[in-house]
């Protein structure tokens, strides 16, 4: 049976987040003006209770808007890219779809792996600073504690390839932090 919400960090989390919180948001505005509309009617002022409840409903269905218009900007991995890298998902520790939003810029990372103290990824976006990116992982891992790791983020698809490949062969113990670190990157992702 297929699941109707994707976990984050899965192939398709972001397209399939758009579309749950549309119908989140559609139905807390709906259950809103339903509410308002009712009391309305039933007693032909909206000086009612309803009217309140009604309003308050409008604060859980404005915060799910701005999750939908956040999700909105997002993009997520391209089948053409996930069927490149798909090969090398069983020997590392994956991550799709991971948006990244920091105080000046957001980060979409289309890919990412974990292997010992290296992280690296790869964005499809041509706006996205790379450098920018690694600073900021970088900069949130250490506030976390989590010392002593490596962040490199690729826009060029057969450089990140071959980086996939090396890390395949490298021979490195599991990072110490990491649970941490896969707990950190959800944390920070949208």
């Amino acid at each position: 049976m297929k699941t109707l919400i994707i976990k984050k960090g899965s192939y398709g989390y972001i397209r399939n987040h758009k579309v749950v919180t549309v119908l989140r948001t559609l139905l807390y505005f709906v259950v809103s003006i339903g509410l308002y509309v009712v009391g309305y009617v039933t007693t032909g002022t909206n000086r009612n209770l309803l009217t309140i409840v009604a309003v308050l409903g409008c604060l859980p269905a404005c915060k799910s808007m701005v999750n939908f218009i956040l999700f909105l900007r997002a993009t997520g991995c391209s089948e053409e890219l996930r069927d490149k890298v798909s090969d090398y998902d069983g020997e590392l520790t994956v991550f799709y779809d991971m948006y990244f939003t920091s105080y000046q810029k957001n980060y979409s990372i289309s890919h990412m792996v974990l292997k010992g103290n290296v992280l690296c990824g790869i964005t499809e976006n041509p706006k996205c600073d790379c450098k920018a990116a690694e600073e900021h992982l970088e900069q949130m891992m250490k506030q976390e504690g989590i010392k002593n790791m490596t962040v490199k983020i690729f826009s060029q698809c057969d450089k990140y390839i071959d980086r996939l490949g090396r890390l395949i062969k490298l021979s490195a113990d599991e990072h110490r932090s990491r649970e941490e670190i896969i707990n950190m990157l959800y944390s920070i992702s949208i």
